[in-house]
């Protein structure tokens, strides 16, 4: 493969193929990688290699640093994660192992015949091992929610609310909400009717209201709502109507059974869902984040499925507008998800993408085996379409229309029509709104080990390394607790009306309690020349057995101040220390805390001077550093784009001049095999008329065959001016392209991340800004 290629942002497909013959040709299928942002389709029954040129499309996106989502509801796409750059037998064995045992022959033999058929079959597509290198810089990672095989996925323990680009965007957020409902009652099973169903009305009400909050509600707190929801009214008609309370329980014991299911703790384990942390390594280098969802049940994919779109569409809603590929979403098997009759919860949120997407750089790619299965109004919204082989008359003359066009001179509709049903394996239509014509193309050698779908126990081996590195978090806003004591007082101490005391909910008997001292703050940031004005709400509890100390203080769960304020029967209490039990009210330990967060808490913001850069308010500095990456890379492909274009140019300029060059030379060869000829005739015939002829017409012979020599010898020296015309013009050409290779080389120095230094900065908070919103002691159960 050219490295030109590499560098000008271009996907390598495969080959095209005559049409007549089906016959691989030395021309390269190429394609621009900002095309998909127009988005594609992958079409083609069973065997006919769309999994092969899905993981082609996605190395390609890999290896131009472009982060890659992907959804594999089938296992094939983990394939991506087996990328040997040195083609090494003993890299193939263990994942051979098994092939070997049902053929009955050495692990070791079949690895080793395994290694020398992948490097024979990559270098046939002019690929080599360097190339399956740079791909294996780019981390993949196969996650797994609902399982710990893979890298788990914290998808149960939060419904986030979505940021404010969805909730003042009156459309976006109504559909949001309603796929998120619909997702989570399809975790019971219930196909909501939006209209008629009181579940999706109630649990609408309850996730609205939160979100409109700002606050984030997990499964939890969604339980607890169903039963008392905190408001009393749906639309018109008062709640007990509506829902009533023995309903609304029923209703609330579903979820809690799905919640207190076994099965579903992995869903509570691992790696938050957030889009920002799937994209880019610590070095800015693309990652592949592989979803393998192929161990769900149907219920469990639907909903997986639409709260990871709702979640792109929320991250895509932040971002800026771009005209290049950002980062590219590829969904296997999209059959059931995106159909043209029902409308599924995860069917909302990919029309979004299909028809706003563009806007911002992100690429959809859809595989399935019917064109069937895709609703008629998302395929105006695709742009390139690749068919294989298919395999009903419907399907064919489903797409018959659509490829329109023309290929080399002409091909018929009963021609497409014949190759439709009888394509071989690996080889595609391409039709694209960016290509004048449809073309016939066989995919390229994946540099990936196409394994076939990986197990359980395969997929832990290749997670292993990346599970060991997720952070153990602790409970979450869960303060440290003292040791159980086994005496203690039988009441609450007596305080004054003015020090607030909560006290948790019994469990047991006889529980016991320890003190802490808690407060919920809100601290405000306020920039007006940055138009900042962000609020911060915390808490935190101090354990009152060590210290009355705030620094000493450690986040808590806010929900204390909802709790009550009478002490429980039959419990018993430790001891306050001094430090509390001698005052009248909380206001000194108010004025501390007040202290304390006014010197100590600090809004940190990040800023590139060179690109007279800012992060936002709540963007980390990974981010920060994303999202100049982005703006590097927008700057670096603008001037390559200008580049190409010169040197475009120049090229073909140099090329035309070689053309004529060739012309020339090919005529000059002529001219000396024809003068050639005719001396040798002249040079016979003044030797025969020498030996049999008069003496005068002999000496004219010898004089023309002279002449002849002579002009042998000039149209010698024109081949020889010639060819030294085609090397020079060759020479230019190359020296052409070293030099346009040496520019885009200095223009990725240029804007490489590191030469872009990046500093915090901070924005204090004004002591008026500070505001202590509660404070109680807390009376906490310890833990037996």
């Amino acid at each position: 493969m050219p490295s030109l290629f590499e560098k000008l942002g271009i996907f390598y497909m495969g080959k095209e193929l005559n049409p007549d013959t089906l016959e691989p040709t030395e021309n390269p299928t190429l394609l621009k990688a900002k095309d998909f942002t127009t988005h594609a389709a992958i079409i083609g029954m069973t065997g006919s290699g769309k999994t092969g040129l899905g993981i082609g499309l996605l190395e390609e996106a890999a290896i131009d640093n472009i982060p890659v989502i992907a959804i594999d509801p089938k296992g094939d796409l983990g394939n991506l994660a087996l990328t040997f750059p040195d083609l090494a037998p003993e890299d193939f064995e263990p994942w051979v192992a098994e092939e070997a045992r049902r053929k009955g022959i050495d692990a070791k033999t079949l690895a080793k015949e395994k290694a020398a058929f992948w490097q024979k079959g990559i270098e046939s597509f002019g690929q080599d091992k360097a190339r399956i290198a740079r791909l294996a810089e780019h981390e993949v990672t196969i996650y797994t929610p609902g399982s710990t095989a893979g890298v788990p996925v914290n998808v149960l323990g939060s419904l986030e609310a979505p940021g404010e680009e969805v909730l003042q965007d009156a459309d976006l957020f109504a559909q949001t909400l309603g796929s998120t409902v619909a997702s989570l009652l399809a975790l019971l099973g219930i196909e909501a009717d939006p209209l008629e169903s009181r579940e999706y009305a109630l649990i609408a009400q309850i996730i609205k209201q939160a979100w409109l909050k700002g606050e984030t509600l997990d499964m939890g707190g969604l339980i607890a709502k169903i039963i008392t929801p905190g408001f009393e009214r749906i639309g018109v008609l008062p709640l007990s109507a509506f829902y009533p309370d023995s309903e609304r329980f029923k209703l609330a014991a579903r979820f809690n059974n799905v919640l207190a299911s076994p099965s579903f703790s992995a869903w509570l384990e691992g790696e938050p869902l957030q889009i920002e942390r799937l994209l880019y390594d610590a070095d800015q280098k693309a990652k592949v984040a592989v979803f393998n969802i192929a161990h769900l049940g149907d219920e469990e994919r639907m909903f997986f499925v639409t709260l990871l779109l709702n979640r792109v569409v929320g991250w895509m809603r932040r971002q800026s507008g771009t005209g290049r590929l950002r980062a590219l979403l590829y969904m296997d098997e999209i059959y059931g998800y995106f159909p043209p009759s029902k409308n599924p919860p995860s069917k909302e949120p990919m029309m979004i993408l299909l028809k706003q997407a563009r806007a911002f750089g992100v690429g959809v790619v859809l595989s399935t085996q019917n064109p069937v299965d895709l609703d008629y109004k998302g395929l105006s919204n695709i742009g390139t379409w690749f068919i294989g082989r298919l395999q009903t008359r419907q399907d064919i003359e489903k797409v018959i229309e659509g490829l329109s066009g023309k290929l080399g001179n002409a091909m018929s509709k009963e021609r497409i029509s014949s190759l439709l049903a009888s394509l071989p394996g690996r080889t595609f239509f391409l039709k694209s709104a960016h290509r004048p014509d449809i073309s016939l193309f066989t995919t390229r050698w994946v540099l990936s080990y196409l394994k076939g779908p990986l197990g359980r126990d395969e997929i832990a081996r290749l997670s292993q390394a990346k599970k060991a590195l997720i952070p153990q978090a602790d409970a979450p806003n869960k303060a440290p607790q003292t040791a159980p004591t086994s005496s203690g007082q039988p009441s609450a101490p007596l305080l004054p009306k003015a020090v607030i005391q909560r006290f948790d909910l019994p469990a047991g008997d006889a529980p016991t309690y320890a003190p802490y001292l808690a407060a919920v703050a809100t601290v405000r940031y306020f920039n007006a020349s940055r138009g900042i004005d962000e609020s911060e709400t915390l808490c935190l509890a101090v354990d009152l057995a060590q210290t009355c100390d705030w620094q000493e203080g450690e986040e808590a769960d806010a929900t204390f101040t909802r709790l009550p304020k009478n002490p429980p029967q039959n419990g018993r209490f430790a001891s306050l220390p001094e430090c509390i039990s001698q005052l009248k009210s909380l206001k000194p330990f108010q004025k501390e805390l007040n202290d304390l967060l006014y010197a100590t808490k600090r809004l940190t913001l990040y800023r590139c001077k060179p690109l007279k850069a800012e992060s936002f308010p709540g963007e980390s500095e990974e981010a920060f550093k994303a999202r100049l990456a982005e703006i590097l890379e927008e700057k670096r492909a603008e001037e390559a784009d200008k580049l190409a274009e010169r040197y475009e140019k120049r090229l073909r300029t140099l090329h035309e001049r070689l053309q004529r060059a060739q012309e020339r030379l090919e005529k000059e060869k002529e001219d000396v095999t024809s003068a050639t000829t005719g001396s040798l005739i002249d040079a016979g015939l003044a030797v025969f008329g020498a030996l049999f002829g008069g003496r005068g017409s002999s000496a004219a012979k010898v004089g023309r065959a002279i002449r002849g020599g002579s002009k042998v010898l000039k149209e010698k020296n024109d081949v020889e001016r010639a060819e030294a015309r085609v090397a020079d013009a060759q020479n230019r050409i190359e020296e052409t392209r070293m030099e346009l290779e040496e520019k885009l080389d200095t223009l990725e120095e240029k804007y490489r991340l590191e030469n872009y230094p990046i500093t915090p900065f901070f924005i204090k908070p004004r002591r008026s800004d500070i505001t202590i919103e509660d404070m109680a002691i807390w009376w906490r159960l310890e833990e037996a």
